[in-house]
Formats: C-alpha cells, structure tokens, sequence
C-alpha cells in the first residue's frame, strides 16, 4: 500500500487486514517515512510496532500487487519503479480520463495516459477489468453518481441530467485546510467547486455518456455521500423496474423497497450502495437518491474490489461486511 497515511491508505489497510487471500507486506508513506503506521493511524493494531517506508526502501520486485493512494498526479512517476507484470489498482485520477484535453482542463501536469476503468458494475467493465492488470480505481463522487445515473439513461434526456450531492470531509483528503477544521465545518454546509468545475465532471460523463451538472457539497460529517440524481423524462416507464433489474446480480448495489430512503450510515464501512428511485410528476424527471462511503465503494473498498478480479479471486472476498448503520 502506497501512499498509506492518508485516510484512504488507512482504510485500505484495516480492509486488507481481515481479507482471505491478501497479505500487505509493505505500507510506504513517502512523507511519514519511518514513523509507526499506529502513531498515524491508531486503530491499526494489526501492524503494531510497524513502520512506513519511504518510496526509495520498497521492495519493489516482491510487489505481487499493490495498491497506490497518493495525491492526484504523483501515480505516474512511481508506477515506472514496478516490475512489468506487477499487478496496480491506482485510487489517484491519473489514469482515469481517455482525453487528453479533459486532463488538463481539470488536473495539473502531463495527462499519463488511461488505464481500464475500475468500475464493475456498469456493464461492459467487469470482463474488462478482469482482463487487466493494470486498473484506475474510480473517484468517489463518479462512483455513487454513475451508479445512480446509468439505468436511468434510455429514459431521459441524457444531455440534462442534475446531480447535487453531499460527501463527509475524509473527501477531502487529510491534508491541514482551514476549511475544514472542526469550527468551520460543524453545524455547516456550504456547496464548493461551484459551477461546473469539479474534476469528477469529465470521468462520469466518461463513464455513462451523459452530459453532468454537478455541484459538490461538503457536509458536517466525515464520512460518506449522499447524491441526488435528476433526468428529464423522455417517455413513459417503469424506471424502478429498470433499476432493480439493472443491479439484480450485484452483490454491492441495493435498490431499496418503496418507502425505504438511502442514508449514509447505513454503508460506512463497507463497499456498499444504496439507491431509491423515484418520478417527480411535477416536472417529469426520475429522481434518483444514492448513498456510499467515500473511503468504501468510493475508494478502499472499490479498490479490493477490482484486485480481486484482475488477480482471479471471488470478487466479493474481503468486502461483504456490512455498514455500521448508527
């Protein structure tokens, strides 16, 4: 694990540490290089007494594979030191986008190119991911907001389609930001990467063909997201139908019954998904409510989810606990 002490890296290891099949070996954290994983991360105590390493101490040609949390742009220049058949699950964006163009409006520094697309459930992708070896874990927002938009789209108007949708401060990453100190962020919310500029805008519309108006939200909360997807109806149908019949198979995606609500805490811990589905007669769109944990199916456990494929275990092992729900 790479890139550990921050809140994705932590998680990947709690995760990891009761999977069946994979053993972390090495946990580098550049920046905390030599300091004790438990001083960073207390809850930990499955690697007492252990380490971080720094990029330079790792024993790259035992890496089996390895999981990289770094910040947005530094992937690229560390994914050269693997070995060729080293298998690579990325949770940084910098392999996500196809376009060129769209990197660099979004992102600083040289596009490095696109490997698969690490979300499974849209279909198409599993077979894809289980034939790679290398694989660009999803953000989180285009997570829980592509799920919740792509059985909607034979039914609306894809080039309208509205998200507004809340995530916990751990989105944010772990680095120190006024903005996000506990007297800033408590009994407060406050939308931000207003109007269109958010970077998760290029890899949904990647992802389901839609066109996204996305506006962000940060919410008093660490952990988890709540989106709240719209599309204007084309023709008449039994969407709720299409939802449930689109994610029957799927382990990780619940379409609740009528009369349930998604709520974050319902998955915090885990790698699951939950959506209701509604029509506003009103106006004539689907409303689509969708929740996730941001560290979860938004990151750690997405992120095990698609080593499992590419290296051929049962894609749910290690992953099926469920949230914490309070």
């Amino acid at each position: 694990v790479i890139g550990a002490s921050g809140y994705a890296g932590g998680e990947l290891i709690r995760l990891l540490s009761t999977h069946p099949h994979l053993q972390v070996t090495q946990v580098s954290a550049h920046s905390n290089a030599g300091e004790l994983i438990t001083s960073i991360h207390p809850h930990l105590t499955t690697h007492n007494g252990e380490r971080f390493l720094s990029f330079d101490s790792l024993k790259y040609e035992e890496i089996e594979i390895a999981f990289i949390a770094l910040p947005h742009g530094q992937s690229a220049g560390v994914v050269e030191k693997f070995a060729k058949n080293t298998k690579i699950v990325d949770l940084g964006a910098d392999f996500r986008l196809t376009d060129a163009a769209q990197w660099s409006r979004y992102y600083d520094g040289i596009h490095a190119g696109a490997w698969t697309y690490g979300l499974p459930e849209i279909p198409g992708n599993r077979t894809k991911i289980s034939e790679s070896s290398k694989v660009a874990n999803p953000g989180c927002y285009a997570t829980v907001i592509a799920l919740a938009t792509a059985p909607m789209l034979p039914y609306v108007d894809a080039s309208d389609i509205v998200v507004v949708a809340a995530s916990g401060t751990t989105g944010a990453g772990r680095a120190a930001k006024v903005n996000l100190i506990g007297s800033e962020v408590m009994s407060s919310m406050t939308s931000y990467k207003f109007g269109g500029v958010h970077q998760h805008i290029p890899e949904i519309e990647q992802a389901t063909g839609a066109k996204i108006s996305f506006t962000p939200i940060l919410a008093p909360m660490p952990r988890g997201i709540l989106a709240t997807v719209t599309g204007k109806l084309k023709k008449s149908a039994d969407v709720k139908t299409a939802y449930v019949g689109a994610y029957k198979s799927e382990e990780f995606v619940w379409v609740l019954p009528d009369g349930q609500l998604p709520k974050t805490s319902a998955v915090i811990g885990s790698n699951y998904v939950q959506l209701q589905v509604a029509i506003d007669e009103h106006t004539d769109r689907v409303v689509v409510s969708a929740v996730i944990d941001n560290l979860g199916k938004g990151a750690a456990g997405q992120a095990i989810q698609n080593a499992n494929l590419i290296t051929g275990l049962h894609e749910y092992s290690g992953l099926t606990g469920t949230g914490l729900g309070a």
